[in-house]
Order: C-alpha cells, then sequence, then structure tokens
C-alpha cells in the first residue's frame, strides 16, 4: 500500500520518515566529526561538500515529504491515546519541522556568506545570496550548531516515546510506522 490509510501509514510516507532519520543522523555524525578538521587533513574539503550536498538533498525531499503529508490521507490519532499525548505528539512534530528547517536555512547560510554557490554532488548548484547580515557564517554557525543538538535531543525523545508506547502501552504506535 503506497499511501496512508486511517490506520497506518503507507509505504510513501514510511520510507520518507526512515529515510530522514538515518540521514538526519548521518550528517549530525559528519557534522560533529568534520568541525574539527584541521586544514591538512584529506577530509577538509570533502566533507563539508558532502555534507552539504546531502543537506540540500534532505531539504528537497523534506519538502517532498511536507507536500505529501498534507495531500495524503491524515492518520487518525490512536483512541486510548490522551488529549494531552496526542497535542505532545503534534507539538513534537511541529518542532522536528521547525527545527529541520532552522538547521536547512542556517546551513545554507553558512556555506553561502561568501558568496559561492553550493555544488550538490556537482549534479546541480544552489546559488548563493551571499552574506545577508555581519558576521552570517558565526551567527548561522551557533544556530546552526545548537539547532543539530536540540533536533537530536528531540529525534531521541521521539524515538524513545515510540518505543515507550510499544512495550509499555502495548498500542499499535510504532507498528503503524513499521509496517
Amino acid at each position: 500500500m503506497w499511501k496512508n490509510t486511517r490506520e497506518q501509514y503507507g509505504l510513501i510516507s514510511r520510507l520518507l520518515h526512515w529515510l530522514s532519520a538515518i540521514v538526519i543522523m548521518g550528517l549530525f555524525i559528519l557534522g560533529y566529526w568534520m568541525v574539527d578538521l584541521d586544514y591538512y587533513h584529506q577530509w577538509y574539503q570533502k566533507a563539508p561538500h558532502i555534507h552539504q550536498s546531502i543537506g540540500v538533498l534532505l531539504l528537497i525531499a523534506t519538502l517532498l515529504r511536507l507536500i505529501w503529508r498534507f495531500t495524503d490521507t491524515k492518520i487518525a490519532a490512536i483512541d486510548s491515546h490522551s488529549s494531552l499525548v496526542k497535542l505532545s505528539s503534534s507539538l513534537t512534530h511541529l518542532a522536528l519541522y521547525i527545527l529541520l528547517f532552522i538547521i536547512m536555512i542556517s546551513g545554507y547560510l553558512i556555506s553561502t556568506s561568501d558568496g559561492r554557490a553550493i555544488e550538490v554532488f556537482n549534479w546541480f548548484i544552489l546559488p548563493a545570496m551571499g552574506e545577508l547580515f555581519a558576521n552570517q557564517e558565526d551567527i548561522s554557525g551557533l544556530i546552526h550548531e545548537y539547532a543539530a543538538y536540540i533536533l537530536i535531543g528531540m529525534a531521541l525523545l521521539h524515538a524513545a516515546a515510540a518505543i515507550k508506547h510499544h512495550l509499555i502501552d502495548k498500542d499499535k504506535t510504532l507498528k503503524r510506522m513499521l509496517k
């Protein structure tokens, strides 16, 4: 089943969810590792190029994911969930998307502050707007870093909540995203 039903996520939603999760974790690990590379390291230029390219592709995938989310069938909330659980779930998902866009926009501002475009795996070029405000690279870098840490923390909380629903509450929250 490609599309969602009221009770189950479809294949496209599940693939976009898990692909995003893997890519986000990979980008976080790569970003954490690459910030300490010195100029003479063999990955000094390769790692940022990979990080930027995958980040731009994630932006495109996230936009497609949001389009799909708003055009596909909306999954019904699980009846046994309290209104507080339903609200916290909605707010957490909203926060995850907002953090993703903050990270992607700040990453773009870091990468293009010197006027150079982003070459996405040499497939296409994302043009630069240059420096839009003073200390753009540094300010955007701090926002990018802190938002990434918050995103990973929230993603871990999101995963822990899904596992809690599966193991303790024994409801179908996790199962709906797995099969």
